[in-house]
């Protein structure tokens, strides 16, 4: 008999683990490293499938919008599987503030086992990291194409501080 158990790659990253250290590029091409923002502040990580979808358009303009809201608690990063130049469109042409970072080759997504295999894309997913590098919180949106829960987020990024 034999048991069949998640890759690593798709099951969500730990509470109370170290979370992986990463450098990708923005939307202007310039390395953001985690590591720079540990022991300074909270970082939140915004894992979204595509730039240019329709729940990941409205997502990201609510980030934008509401930046001061959500920067206020934590540093603020998006990160899809998106080149640094679809980022770069999308951003001007959404008026985006806020952080893109581009995971094409999947290894970050894969490293906080997010990898959404049977579309080559990341799940939906929220990772907070406390000033201290360790995981605090993880939400991964079962249903793909949902919006996630502001609130919750909000909440959540409050009790960092």
């Amino acid at each position: 008999m034999t048991t069949a158990t998640a890759a690593p790659e798709t099951t969500p990253i730990s509470l109370g683990s170290i979370a992986p250290d990463f450098s990708l590029p923005d939307s202007e091409n310039k390395q953001w490293k985690l590591s720079k923002f540990l022991g300074k502040k909270p970082v939140a990580l915004f894992f979204y499938p595509l730039d240019w979808s329709p729940t990941c358009t409205k997502e990201n303009a609510c980030f934008s919008r509401d930046l001061s809201r959500f920067g206020k608690c934590a540093e603020v990063a998006g990160i899809s599987i998106d080149s640094v130049w679809s980022h770069k469109a999308w951003k001007t042409h959404m008026g985006l503030n806020h952080t893109l970072l581009a995971d094409m080759q999947r290894k970050v997504c894969k490293a906080y086992g997010l990898y959404f295999p049977d579309a080559n894309i990341s799940q939906r997913a929220t990772v907070l990291i406390g000033k201290n590098g360790k995981i605090a919180w993880v939400h991964v949106e079962p249903d793909i194409t949902k919006e996630r829960d502001y609130k919750e987020l909000e909440d959540q990024l409050a009790k960092l501080q």
